[in-house]
Formats: structure tokens, C-alpha cells, sequence
């Protein structure tokens, strides 16, 4: 399976490889000597990002490493042995972390709140720490277009901030980068990926799992019945991104203040003429 020698939609496959491989070109996420961590959750997304940069990294012109991250938040029920059972029979390196996370947010979630948030920042942190301890100076994740897309809208629509995700950033511990290198793949690929291959996909088992947010719900929907109409808005709208024009937004921060008046006095006094 790591080879996708076998993949028998070989359209579909170029299609991934070339938008990861123009993903790693534009934001050079990937450089000679990288060791990446590449996190799997169990997760359509994250299965295929790890063969897709297993992919990637049999066939570029520069050597890199990857190792497998997985981490388990201890939800009940959650089939970690489906996971490492896929890693191990497909040969990849790999390291799987068992956390308390479940207990922690079941003591500091406030009553209310969102499961997924608090538990992506514990295991974010999670990540970060497995990534150092194995020697890695990358993290990649399984973010794909549509995430970018609907980020970009519920951070307008909810938050009143012109924000999405960074295809790479340096994370919050100043030492490991953050990639995500499906930026230009669509869900939908992804999806019909997943089933030809047939990934074995795990549900994370936490109480809301199945269960995406309303809000992001509401962003999906939006977007369909928009590309009704317009079905290259989604990639005009992560095209948009990229193409940020400072001068035409109204954050006071990004102003250039306009140049000094001239105050040098013109040769032979203030009124130009020879004494």
C-alpha cells in the first residue's frame, strides 16, 4: 500500500500526487535531511497524507524522513490497534502515544464548550513533544482545501478576523514547523481516495465524534449551494488567500504612513532666489 503501486484509479492518484508535490513546491515545506512527523489520527485525512508523502518521498529528488505520530486521547473505544496494525504491515516507522487526555477534559472543560477545541490543543501539544523526542524538525497534518476554505469563512462570518491556516508556520514551541501539505486537495478526493483504497478508517470514539460542528456545518452547506452557481469559488476563495492586498483592508496595523513633507530650504533661501 505505501507504493500505491496497485491504486487502480491511476487518474486520481496524479491528481493527489501533483497537488501535494505543488503544495511542496510553492511553500517549500519539504527540504534535504527533513525528518517530518506526520500525524494519524486514524482518520481519511491523515492515512492519506501518509501515503501520500510516503509517495512523495520514494520518488523526489531530495532524501527525507517520516515517522508516524499517533495520538491516543484515551477515548473508550478507540481502535489504535486497527492503526498500528496498518502501520506496522506497511512498514512505516512509527510511534504511538498514549495520553489521559480524556480524563483532563472531562475536569476542565467548562459545561458548554466545545470537546474538539480543548482536545486539539492537548493533543497539539501532544505532537509537538512526540515530534522532538523523535527527532524531527517537522510536523505535518492532514488539513486539506476545504478546511483552509471554511476556516477562512467562519473566522469572517464569526469572529471578524481575515484568517485560515498557514500551509507552513513555526509553531508555538519556537522549534518545530507546521506543515500541511494537502492545502490544494479537495475533500471530495479525498473521500473517494479513502474508499478505493480502502483505508481502514477509525472513529476517534470521543462523546461528539460523528458529530462536526454546527458551525463548520453551516459553512459546508454554504459552499454547496454557492458552487451551484460558481463551482470554481473554492478555488478562487483559497486563491484569495494568497493574494492579500494590505493597502485595500482596513487594519490600521497594515497602514503605511504617508511620506514626510519636504522641510529642506532650497538654495539661496526660503523663496528660491539668489540673496
Amino acid at each position: 500500500m505505501p507504493a500505491l503501486d496497485e491504486f487502480k484509479n491511476k487518474g486520481l492518484l496524479r491528481r493527489l500526487r501533483h497537488g501535494v508535490g505543488r503544495a511542496v513546491a510553492d511553500f517549500g515545506l519539504i527540504e534535504e535531511g527533513d525528518r517530518i512527523a506526520v500525524a494519524v489520527s486514524g482518520g481519511k485525512d491523515s492515512y492519506t497524507l501518509l501515503l501520500l508523502l510516503e509517495e512523495l518521498r520514494r520518488r523526489a529528488p531530495v532524501s527525507f524522513e517520516i515517522v508516524a505520530v499517533n495520538i491516543d486521547s484515551g477515548y473508550p473505544g478507540y481502535r489504535t490497534d486497527v492503526i498500528e496494525r496498518f502501520l506496522r504491515e506497511n512498514g512505516f516507522t512509527y510511534r504511538m502515544v498514549p495520553t489521559e487526555h480524556f480524563t483532563l477534559i472531562q475536569e476542565k472543560r467548562r459545561p458548554g464548550s466545545s470537546y474538539c477545541s480543548i482536545c486539539a490543543r492537548f493533543k497539539r501539544g501532544a505532537l509537538y513533544t512526540a515530534a522532538q523526542e523523535l527527532g524531527c524538525n517537522k510536523l505535518a497534518l492532514g488539513h486539506h482545501q476545504d478546511d483552509f476554505i471554511e476556516t477562512l469563512l467562519l473566522n469572517q462570518f464569526f469572529v471578524g478576523s481575515l484568517k485560515s491556516m498557514a500551509a507552513s508556520m513555526l509553531a508555538d514551541n519556537g522549534e518545530t514547523v507546521v506543515i500541511r501539505p494537502l492545502v490544494y486537495l479537495p475533500e471530495e478526493d479525498i473521500i473517494r481516495f479513502s474508499r478505493e483504497a480502502a483505508l481502514p478508517v477509525v472513529c476517534c470514539c470521543c462523546p461528539v465524534c460523528g458529530t462536526a460542528d454546527l458551525q463548520r456545518k453551516r459553512m459546508k452547506r454554504l459552499l454547496k449551494e454557492v458552487e451551484k452557481d460558481i463551482p470554481h469559488v473554492k478555488n478562487s476563495l483559497l486563491k484569495a488567500i494568497s493574494n492579500v492586498h494590505p493597502r485595500h483592508l482596513l487594519d490600521r496595523r497594515l497602514q503605511v504612513a504617508p511620506p514626510a513633507p519636504c522641510t529642506s530650504v532650497p538654495p539661496g533661501g526660503t523663496d528660491g532666489q539668489q540673496g
